[in-house]
């Protein structure tokens, strides 16, 4: 083992400061999957298994609580020298990531930048490739931590790789399930890099951490298993069903790994391609976490290079498996070489079958995986690394990959709500849409989603949203043919302090006051079976938007002011599972109110400010940090939720109290009670 001396590092350290930059996290959240990366090299967030309120590991849905990872990063394995090299970004590890433990050999060289493709975005750049891009820079040369005399455990031998990992992710509803890593892998050496290995090692678990009964220790990891697709490059793992509710979380979910490709010296490294090298492989790879694990760059170099066998009986039950995806070999590496590498994180939902990891199951879970290759393929249709005749979809010559098709732009709308109903007014410009691939205006229909009353207890909305109405061209055998009469505008119309112009108009009733409901409208096209192109929506996500109907604003102070539910019965049909997760609404409120609730001998139990000239979303109450957790759903004015707790947040018992309402404009007061009750 090589030994550093405390000036020798710190020489080391002056010598190379200006490579190395402050750790830091960036979070994909554009579309309907939220991943945690770092410029450290790893992936996920191991925090989240017991700080909730943290950013996603690998969380799909998105605000659903169901999250597929605990920690993933880079292996770069090579003969250098005669001499075996294995450079990790992340293994086995029960607390992640850490500054010079050892397994994180990766140190970042610049801080994380972000882009997007679109126009709307503040982070627009006209080379960005996806509707949000990050791009992350890291290396293994460093065996001392810099600024400090702590050597990295265990990393003697660095391979000298220098990292550029970019991400990309999609909100289009048919591509907001992955995540693809492009990482330009450079040999920054002297040396050779011979018979080199690529991979991603993970620690797939898929748990809904807002629901899980088992804690966070062992029993969090323990409730899974993995798999492997060959015919997609994909490894993948599951929550196994178990009857005993402290060990299942009910997430019917997959998280996979998938191996898209590498770009070496103008190949593409794909078992799929068949003028690839014969001897390149993927190996997918698994082990019962810190009982099978490698230890050392021999045995994980060995790793890189072998297969497990994915239908042994031992991944029938819950296990605590972790996963290793690699591909090789690439004959050299020269010094200043470069090698593109692009794996990607997919979710998928599980199909209910019994037994439970079936084809039918895994239905979605292909379809996703199919959708992220293809995404990463691009123009390359046939998967033989080169342009052929008929594959250039925008005539310049070259061979482009994340080529997408796009469904019609989506829809500018705008949500008013009121006592027990909302009215929504979109434009059209998705009626001028032109498909990137197909040079056609395909625009088709409107479709709009509602979510039902309680199904917010779930904390998986978008997932439970019902398609309540579509509009579409007529006479075209397309959809329902209905038209849009229904919801024209004869003439469009405009708003105060708003430049859009809306042409469509539709009404929803008898909603209940309070509840919150998720409304989403899209557009949608008509495919091109030519292309074979299936009808494309647009994303879910953009124009998702969670609304709670109740009374405007008591602006004379005429209407009597009130509370509902009157009685409060503890536990109510909204409330969620903890004293901190409960509500009551007060309505008619003047736009400015002071509000106290008192017992009956006089003692104020509560104040609470009520300011609805500066938008209220109800963030003074838990639940809603619970249940909506968008901080961007805006309550009606004339209403204010409290979370029947004190000032000094203890729980209120049964009883009747009294309350009164300020109007802080006139000083006018009015005065009630309400009761509690078990």
């Amino acid at each position: 083992m090589k030994k550093i001396s405390v000036l020798g590092a710190f020489l080391f350290f002056i010598s190379t400061a200006h490579l190395h930059a402050q750790y830091t996290e960036s979070n994909i959240n554009i579309g309907n999957i939220g991943v945690m990366v770092t410029n450290a090299g790893t992936i996920g967030n191991p925090n989240i298994r017991s700080v909730i309120v943290e950013p996603p590991s690998a969380e799909y849905p998105i605000n659903s609580g169901v999250e597929h990872l605990f920690e993933a990063g880079l292996w770069i394995g090579a003969l250098v020298n005669g001499q075996t090299a294995v450079s990790t970004a992340s293994l086995d590890d029960a607390s992640g990531y850490a500054t010079g433990k050892a397994g994180f050999e990766f140190t970042p060289t610049a801080t994380n930048t972000e882009r997007s493709s679109l126009t709307s975005s503040e982070k627009f750049s006209t080379s960005a490739i996806a509707h949000q891009d990050f791009t992350l820079n890291f290396t293994d040369k460093f065996t001392i931590v810099p600024g400090t005399n702590q050597p990295i455990d265990q990393h003697t031998i660095p391979l000298n790789a220098q990292v550029k990992l970019q991400t990309h992710a999609w909100n289009f509803s048919f591509a907001d399930f992955f995540v693809i890593l492009d990482y330009e892998i450079t040999n920054n050496s002297t040396e050779n890099w011979d018979s080199v290995y690529l991979g991603i090692w993970s620690d797939l678990v898929v748990r809904n951490v807002q629901t899980f009964a088992g804690g966070t220790g062992s029993t969090f990891f323990a409730g899974g298993t993995s798999g492997y697709l060959d015919t997609l490059t994909s490894i993948y793992a599951y929550e196994v069903l178990n009857n005993n509710p402290s060990l299942y979380s009910n997430t019917q979910s997959y998280g996979a790994i998938q191996y898209l490709g590498a770009d070496w010296r103008g190949q593409y490294m794909h078992p799929n391609n068949p003028n690839r090298p014969t001897n390149f492989k993927t190996y997918p790879n698994y082990w019962i976490y810190n009982q099978q694990a490698p230890t050392n760059d021999l045995q994980r170099y060995a790793r890189m290079r072998s297969t497990s066998d994915f239908s042994s009986p031992q991944l029938n039950s819950p296990s605590n498996s972790v996963q290793l995806i690699s591909a090789g070999p690439f004959a050299e590496i020269a010094p200043g070489e470069k090698v593109n590498l692009t794996f990607a994180i997919v979710c998928a939902k599980q199909l209910p079958d019994n037994p439970q990891n079936t084809p039918y199951a895994r239905t979605k879970l292909k379809e996703n995986l199919a959708w992220a290759r293809r995404t990463y393929l691009g123009e390359d249709v046939n998967e033989n690394g080169t342009l052929d005749p008929n594959e250039d979809l925008n005539n310049d010559n070259k061979l482009q990959r994340y080529i997408l098709p796009e469904p019609p732009a989506v829809p500018k709308y705008k949500i008013q709500t009121e006592t027990n109903a909302v009215t929504i007014y979109w434009n059209n410009a998705a009626q001028q849409s032109i498909d990137p691939i197909s040079k056609q205006k395909d625009f088709e229909g409107y479709r709009l989603y509602k979510s039902k009353v309680g199904d917010d207890l779930t904390r998986n909305l978008s997932n439970n949203t019902n398609l309540i109405r579509q509009w579409d061209l007529p006479a075209n055998g397309i959809g329902y043919n209905n038209g849009f009469e229904e919801i024209k505008l004869n003439t469009p119309i405009t708003f105060a302090n708003d430049t859009t112009t809306y042409h469509y108009k539709y009404e929803i009733k008898d909603l209940l006051n309070a509840w919150q409901y998720l409304f989403v409208l899209t557009s949608f096209d008509g495919g091109d079976a030519r292309l074979q192109l299936p009808s494309l929506e647009s994303s879910f996500i953009q124009n998702s938007q969670r609304v709670y109907t109740g009374t405007p604003a008591n602006t004379d102070f005429s209407k009597p002011v009130g509370v509902y539910p009157n009685p409060y019965k503890i536990n109510a049909a909204w409330d969620g599972t903890t004293s901190r997760t409960r509500k009551i609404m007060f309505f008619n409120l003047p736009q400015n109110a002071e509000i106290r609730i008192y017992t009956v001998a006089g003692d104020v139990v509560a104040t609470l400010n009520h300011q609805s000239d500066q938008p209220y979303n109800g963030s003074t109450a838990g639940w809603y940090s619970s249940y909506d957790g968008t901080n961007n759903s805006i309550l009606a004015e004339g209403e204010h939720a409290w979370d029947v707790l004190s000032d000094s947040k203890q729980a209120l018992s049964e009883g009747l109290y009294l309350f009164s309402v300020k109007d802080m404009r006139t000083n006018k007061v009015q005065t009630g009670k309400f009761a509690i009750i078990k």
